[in-house]
């Protein structure tokens, strides 16, 4: 979808289709038809956020959008409120649409409306024989009085990531396999690539990320991506992301109810992707050095037995108890080589715990790390963003639960309890003293059921990781 900014009056644009907000205990700021107060008045158009009233005029369509008490319009009401709009004017058949910058806004609320239209026109339609015959939503022009092009062309350049991600997401598993990502991830611009194999993964010690691997005969990958602009200087961001292409389980084999859902169990692993790629293209000034651990997790002569014990890259020892506790395995092995890249801060991104569901649902990610200041940091991300994170304590009873039996620790606790953070403990034993946010993202990878993310993959991540990236860097906030 095209973007771009002007200072013009909606009408004075090639708009077939205007959209005006209009706020609580407010009249419409510009009527340019003449009718819309009218609309208002007669109770016809609605204030409320996500009310929606259409007209016409002069051969143009206008869309009357509520957005609620001005008090309460924010970013992400922005997002919601331009999403609703978005999916109304497809209906109509709109090719270009305008949306009137409310009065007396930020211009981090410019940039959710961009990400709500861009995010809301997404579709993934690739394999689908029939193909629609409206290509839908060309071009979105911002009108404002003074000029928003920078966070109207920087909010469409993440959106465009993160809808990029939902690509990676939604691809079915026998096409989006650890070779094909690592493919994806070579086609970024600006970034340099370095891609292992599995024998180079062996030969780098990454016990625990082989022991998961071998049980598939698709080759895994481990891709690492690094962004260094010249003369920058800060500490090192390490992302690391899971990037299991589909998770069977196991030997500990799932449920067959929705097993088709796990091939988003490289969700983390494309938004962290997806996210280096728009760094660079933002030309954020930070170092940035991005670890993905790229696997199948399937059932196999081959494939991991509970019982088994692997030896990870730091050498610790690790004692299996359920082959369905693969992420962490995966992770433990690339939080060490993010760390021995020389990563300074570090945020791993997962779709590790089915516990973090029963706990938050779909509204918030799990956050769970070991330095106050760096979670701080990444949870404000979030809120800027709308990914927004809730954090979950680590404590030295939890780490306990995870000593092993014949190991030094296992992977799975099998009393169930507190599982989401017996999880992050384990990962706690690989970053060393480098502080460290852990995102458990499996109630919001997919099927966020946000008017601009309703179903499939959500690309969730991006948008925190990237915002994280520009904070972190000393780039200037539009939020």
């Amino acid at each position: 979808m095209r973007v771009r900014a002007t200072t013009d009056s909606p009408p004075s644009t090639d708009a077939d289709t205007i959209a005006i907000g209009v706020f609580e205990d407010e009249g419409v700021a510009h009527d340019y038809p003449g009718t819309l107060q009218a609309l208002v008045d007669s109770g016809e158009a609605r204030r409320g956020l996500r009310k929606l009233a259409v007209t016409h005029a002069e051969g143009r369509r206008y869309v009357l959008a509520g957005l609620g008490a001005r008090r309460d319009f924010d970013p992400e009401r922005a997002r919601v409120a331009a999403a609703t709009v978005a999916g109304r004017v497809r209906e109509l058949g709109t090719k270009v649409l305008c949306w009137e910058v409310p009065h007396h806004v930020g211009d981090a609320v410019v940039g959710g409306l961009v990400e709500g239209t861009v995010l809301a026109a997404y579709a993934y339609t690739e394999y689908k024989s029939a193909a629609d015959e409206d290509d839908g939503l060309e071009s979105l022009i911002v009108s404002a009085h003074h000029d928003v092009s920078t966070p109207a062309v920087e909010a469409a350049l993440v959106a465009e990531a993160v809808n990029s991600a939902r690509d990676l997401q939604n691809a079915p598993a026998n096409v989006m396999t650890p070779t094909a990502l690592a493919d994806h991830a070579r086609t970024l611009d600006g970034v340099t690539v370095e891609v292992l194999d599995r024998r180079g993964i062996e030969a780098a010690g990454m016990g625990a990320f082989a022991g998961v691997a071998r049980g598939s005969d698709e080759e895994p990958r481990l891709i690492t991506v690094r962004y260094e602009p010249a003369d920058v200087a800060g500490p090192i961001l390490g992302l690391v992301g899971k990037a299991v292409t589909f998770d069977s389980g196991g030997i500990s084999i799932k449920s067959g109810l929705k097993m088709s859902e796990m091939k988003f169990d490289m969700s983390g692993g494309a938004a962290v992707l997806e996210a280096t790629g728009a760094i660079a293209h933002l030309g954020l000034p930070v170092r940035v050095v991005s670890v993905i651990g790229a696997t199948e997790n399937l059932p196999s002569g081959h494939a991991l037995k509970p019982g088994d014990i692997l030896r990870a890259k730091t050498g610790t020892t690790i004692e299996i108890v359920n082959t369905d506790a693969e992420g962490r395995l995966v992770l433990a092995d690339c939080l060490a080589h993010a760390v021995d890249l020389g990563a300074e801060r570090l945020v791993d991104v997962a779709t590790l715990t089915g516990g973090i569901v029963v706990t938050f649902g779909k509204t918030y990610a799990g956050l769970i790390g070991n330095d106050d200041a760096w979670c701080a940091d990444v949870a404000a991300a979030g809120e800027r963003t709308g990914e927004i994170v809730w954090r979950l304590p680590l404590h030295e009873e939890y780490a306990k639960s995870i000593e092993g039996k014949y190991a030094d620790i296992a992977n799975a606790v099998e009393t169930r309890q507190a599982g989401s953070i017996a999880a992050a403990e384990f990962l706690h034993k690989f970053v060393g003293d480098v502080p460290w946010a852990h995102l458990d993202i499996v109630g919001t990878a997919w099927d966020l059921g946000r008017a601009y993310a309703p179903k499939g993959g959500s690309g969730w991540g991006v948008r925190l990781l990237v915002e994280l990236a520009r904070v972190n860097g000393g780039a200037p906030d539009l939020h």
